[in-house]
């Protein structure tokens, strides 16, 4: 199991290597065409003055349309990252079974399962929003720190050291991973937002924009991607910095300790719900929103990657 597990590492690096080159040629030669996302059902009632029934259900469909580089690389580079995934899990599995454990102990096998997060939640955005242009800005970290963990990070299978022997190391990494995948595709978003918003802004005073910036969707529905993958991503956070407090107690007998791992992972929760209270009650939207957003998941990639190696070593992750 664990040659297979290595194999299927190098498989899923090359398959997003060549979908990331698809969706790059995608990105700076597809012709602009509107796009729509998912048509939802909105259903409305009202009542009717005389005869049954006394309500009457109606459904429309609504669409918010915009723009992006399309061509066929691209649905060839979407079905490439699908596989790309389907790799990713594989391994995932075959690792654990490998280990005979969850396999999610340490950095490189941490870094994977994000990845493999990062990836899914980019399929769905690409069903949900249409919105596979964000295949460039997911791939590149995800290539970036797939090789960081091959090269520098890579650890055989083997058993945990004792302190991770607990049931709720699993549930704190899992949740942790699941939203650190989700939030950076909306990091991805909130920095392509970012380029899009600058592009439109030198539209409106005349001058050309060319390249990938000029291609780029409409700001508000990358506003509107980056907001919703933070919607889901924030109370996963917010469970998994709970879940980690219990393991704690239970691993040194207290729940928080102040040691630079709990602060970053604190002081990125606390931007993170600065930027979803200011959305709900300030009214912020755009650029001063993403902004915050964008430090958000540089904090949360610092946390993960920076502090967990320093403080934790290769051989383990909390």
């Amino acid at each position: 199991m664990a040659s297979i597990s290595d194999t299927l590492i190098i498989t899923m690096v090359v398959t997003y290597a060549v979908a990331l080159l698809l969706f790059t040629l995608e990105a700076a030669f597809g012709r602009r065409t509107e796009i729509a996302e998912s048509r939802r059902w909105r259903r409305r009632a009202y009542r009717t003055e005389e005869g049954p029934p006394p309500e009457v259900i109606t459904t429309e469909r609504a669409a918010r349309r915009t723009t992006a580089p399309r061509n066929t690389l691209g649905r060839i580079a979407l079905f490439v990252t699908g596989a790309g995934f389907l790799f990713s899990l594989a391994q995932v599995i075959t690792r654990g079974l490998a280990a005979g454990r969850w396999p999610w102990g340490n950095m490189f096998e941490f870094i994977v399962t994000l990845c493999l997060v990062a990836v899914g939640s980019l399929l769905y955005a690409s069903w949900r929003y249409r919105a596979r242009f964000l295949g460039v800005f997911v791939l590149v970290p995800v290539l970036i720190l797939l090789g960081i963990g091959v090269r520098w990070l890579y650890v055989d299978p083997g058993p945990l050291i004792p302190a991770l022997q607990s049931y709720w190391v699993p549930i704190h990494v899992l949740a942790v991973n699941i939203a650190g995948g989700a939030s950076m595709v909306s990091g991805a978003a909130g920095i392509t937002y970012l380029v899009s918003h600058r592009a439109e802004a030198k539209r409106a005073l005349g001058e050309k924009v060319a390249g990938i910036a000029g291609r780029l969707p409409s700001p508000e529905l990358l506003d509107r991607i980056s907001h919703r993958f933070i919607l889901f991503a924030f109370p996963l956070w917010t469970f998994g910095i709970i879940a980690g407090s219990i393991w704690a107690d239970e691993a040194w007998g207290r729940f928080w300790g102040w040691d630079p791992k709990e602060v970053w992972s604190f002081i990125s929760w606390v931007i993170y719900a600065a930027y979803l209270h200011a959305r709900a009650t300030g009214g912020w939207r755009g650029q001063k929103a993403t902004w915050i957003n964008v430090i958000g998941f540089l904090t949360v990639m610092f946390n993960f990657f920076a502090v967990n190696y320093m403080f934790s070593g290769l051989h383990s992750y909390a």
